[in-house]
């Protein structure tokens, strides 16, 4: 089994902005640079004062900046702190909320609300979107709002619709979408599922067409149908809760708005949930 990536082997490894900087340098540029303006090659020097290195060829004067294009770019923030809020990100089950980003990193609470949010952006850009088939299961639920009354209609106001399809064993991908119709659900799933893989998903009418193309099984909740066979749910199901348990403990709540980030984020600890040693790894050799 590896060996989990303590709090005493992050500071060990990035015990300052400086070696937090180095690393970004590396990973971007590499260890040697052919410099664009002299076409020298050779290891930049870091410049005194400024988050920058600079060309070692005599009069050149050409400079790198590591953090542009990152979500570090025009921060004043200290690089130690965004790279210990990432590694917070990767070894919390349930999230981290920006009151206990600023109680960690002693930053103020607009400060640590944009850290969050630019680190969440940043998780589902690098887990991407991958193609899925063999054995997937589909699922919607609804997130936000409160119940106001009887009634669908009443329970369902202010509510995000969410999607989500995952793999038996293997990744998952969600999106917040405008309804739950099939007009709007078979375009994502016919898109991203390899046709013959087999489809589990509950009676909703919009996944009736997917036995065209597909091994459909739709399992029967109304009728409290919950397996047949290899056949279940159970696994995005099973997501939903814990995105939802998160969310009440951690975050209170969550608008629709910023929503997909959180899903983002959510998603990549999923996706990389038999790795947990490499989620951190993984996110500071992806600027």
């Amino acid at each position: 089994m590896a060996k989990q990536f303590t709090v005493q082997d992050f500071f060990r490894r990035f015990k300052d902005d400086d070696a937090c900087l180095d690393h970004l340098m590396t990973v971007r540029y590499g260890e040697r640079v052919t410099c664009p303006k002299c076409s020298k090659s050779g290891r930049f020097v870091r410049i005194t004062g400024i988050p920058a290195y600079a060309c070692p060829t005599p009069r050149c004067g050409h400079h790198i900046h590591p953090m542009a294009g990152t979500p570090f770019a025009r921060t004043h923030t200290p690089l130690q702190k965004w790279f210990y809020a990432m590694y917070l990100f990767t070894t919390s089950r349930h999230g981290v909320s920006a009151k206990e980003l600023q109680r960690q990193l002693g930053v103020t609470y607009k400060t640590a609300w944009r850290i969050g949010h630019e680190i969440r952006k940043y998780m589902a850009a690098v887990d991407g979107t991958p193609p899925m088939g063999g054995h997937v299961e589909i699922d919607e639920t609804y997130i936000g709002g409160k119940n106001r009354g009887e009634g669908r209609a009443n329970k369902m106001k202010g509510k995000a619709t969410v999607f989500g399809i995952v793999e038996r064993a293997g990744n998952l991908f969600t999106k917040v979408v405008p309804n739950s119709r099939r007009v709007t659900l078979e375009p994502i799933i016919r898109d991203l599922v390899e046709e013959g893989s087999t489809v589990n998903t509950d009676e909703h009418p919009a996944y009736n067409d997917l036995r065209d193309g597909y091994r459909h099984v739709a399992l029967n909740h109304r009728a409290e149908e919950w397996v047949r066979g290899k056949h279940h749910t159970n696994s995005i199901e099973s997501f939903w809760g814990l995105l939802k348990r998160s969310i009440r403990s951690t975050h209170i709540s969550v608008s629709a708005k910023h929503l997909p980030k959180y899903l983002g984020e959510f998603e990549y600890r999923h996706n990389m949930r038999k790795h947990p040693e490499k989620m951190l790894g993984r996110l500071l050799l992806s600027f």
